[in-house]
């Protein structure tokens, strides 16, 4: 009798195994997926993004915006408290956006927020942007994974004692081992999270991830390679939870740099590429192939373009054209810890060489990418996590002053910057789609690279486990977790 009058209790801890150690706290410096995992359990942003990749409410509660889309103003909800017991309120929303605007932070989100002219607080609970330019999708960029609202009084101490809203609270920090988070006991949904808890164990070796799997000493392996999907598939105590995402690898060419600065040697080698044996040769089969970072799961995404089967005749005639007739030799950078994108590079460059692309391979360690390879190289293999709204995924890497295209493959196609612009300035959905449709076709017809596929995201868990499903956003939703005895 007494058991059952008593309060529901929370559901103990889960153990999470990730390959990568944390390098930052803070959530405006945050760079890598195993970061983001952390940063979305401690943190909310304004908006959120749900499993089907709509933007929805989060810290706020509603949002309006004038006709010409250049002030936008959030209303927060009330009542909303940081780890630490303050009160969440507008002041707080101003300070996290100052300070990611702020060169000095170094942040990577300042780039998604060049178009704030201004941010005031116009009211305890209500926050007002002036924007420079219009743009349709201000509130989506605000679930993204940096420009989650941090508390004002607590800045200093986001690297070592990180206070956020989100449902779990930090707890403790073991560089290279393991990360402590506890249950919000004052999270903002009623009755979640369901756990205690949650531990991220760093296990860098992938069949040390695996061997921890499969005896329990972890319930979730986060990114379970995709070589070991089908071991796992019928197996007695762990599942595969599996979710198509816009997450995406490519073979980037530097439009600058020849050969690859004559669009015709790079349809030649599209022309070689055969995207669905791409998927099954470096994902085994665990996505899709795409023509841009938009994936056929996405509503926008051009049914009406096909993928061919390659032509090895009409590359070399493009070759021959462009002055390679007897082709041409070039290298190709992969990053040796990503062992599905040397993959990539390897089928890519097998394929190639039928149109006389003869392409020499070099193994690079991924951590000199940045530094050695990234908008210097001719050509190398590289990805890129999903972003938050359609501008964010093709603006900045296709427009001619976008700040990715500048670091990847410098393309500038004056159809490209008319169509991203115009995006940005129309809230109409279905002018948005046939704009982005017709994006999608121009991007195919000039090639500035090869986007392989859009990959899925995959992660092993303990059936001990109920109500986890996997997010195409890649990071862990455990709000509504519980563990079985």
């Amino acid at each position: 009798m007494a058991a059952a009058m008593a309060p529901a209790l929370a559901q103990g801890t889960v153990r999470v195994a990730v390959g990568t150690t944390l390098n930052n706290l803070d959530p405006a410096k945050t760079t890598i997926g195993d970061e983001y995992i952390y940063v979305h359990l401690v943190f909310n942003g304004l908006s959120r993004i749900d499993p089907d990749l709509t933007v929805k409410p989060d810290l706020a509660e509603s949002w309006t915006t004038s006709e010409d889309l250049k002030t936008w103003t959030f209303k927060l909800r009330d009542g909303v408290k940081f780890h630490h017991g303050r009160t969440l309120d507008s002041e707080d929303v101003v300070a996290t956006v100052k300070r990611i605007l702020d060169p000095a932070t170094g942040s990577r989100a300042r780039t998604s927020l060049e178009m704030v002219e201004s941010v005031d607080a116009s009211g305890p609970l209500e926050v007002t942007f002036k924007l420079k330019f219009p743009y349709a999708g201000f509130a989506d960029i605000f679930a993204d994974r940096q420009l989650r609202i941090v508390a004002k009084d607590k800045l200093g101490e986001l690297s070592t004692q990180p206070i956020g809203t989100g449902p779990f609270m930090f707890k403790s920090w073991s560089p290279g081992d393991r990360m402590e988070l506890v249950k919000n006991p004052d999270y903002f949904e009623k009755g979640l999270p369901k756990l205690d808890g949650a531990t991220i164990r760093i296990v860098p070796e992938a069949a040390a991830r695996i061997a921890a799997l499969e005896s329990g000493a972890i319930d979730i392996l986060w990114n379970l390679p995709y070589e070991s999907v089908e071991k796992f598939e019928k197996h007695a105590s762990i599942r595969v939870d599996s979710v198509p995402t816009p997450t995406w690898d490519g073979v980037i060419l530097n439009n600058d740099r020849p050969p690859f600065n004559d669009p015709r040697v790079r349809k030649a080698l599209a022309l070689t590429i055969d995207k669905e044996a791409l998927v099954e040769l470096a994902l085994f089969g665990q996505g899709a192939p795409t023509f841009s970072p938009l994936p056929p799961s996405h509503p926008y995404f051009n049914t009406e373009l096909k993928f061919s089967p390659p032509d090895v005749a009409q590359a070399k005639k493009l070759m021959a054209e462009a002055g390679f007739p007897n082709g041409v030799d070039v290298p190709m950078q992969v990053p040796q810890e990503r062992e599905q994108r040397v993959r990539l590079g390897v089928a890519v460059r097998d394929m190639a060489r039928a149109a006389g692309i003869r392409i020499n391979v070099e193994r690079v360690p991924f951590a000199s990418y940045a530094a050695n390879v990234a908008g210097k190289a001719q050509m190398y293999v590289d990805g890129y996590f999903a972003r938050p709204t359609v501008d964010t995924a093709l603006y900045p890497f296709y427009h001619s002053t976008g700040s990715w295209n500048r670091q990847l493959w410098r393309y500038s196609e004056p159809r490209v910057d008319k169509i991203l612009d115009q995006a940005r300035q129309t809230n109409d959905e279905e002018a948005r789609k046939k704009l982005f449709k017709e994006f999608q076709a121009v991007v195919e017809e000039t090639q500035p690279s090869i986007i392989a596929y859009a990959m899925a995201h995959v992660n092993g868990v303990s059936k001990k486990v109920d109500g986890f499903k996997s997010t195409p956003m890649l990071w862990l939703e455990l709000k509504n977790v519980t563990l079985k005895p």
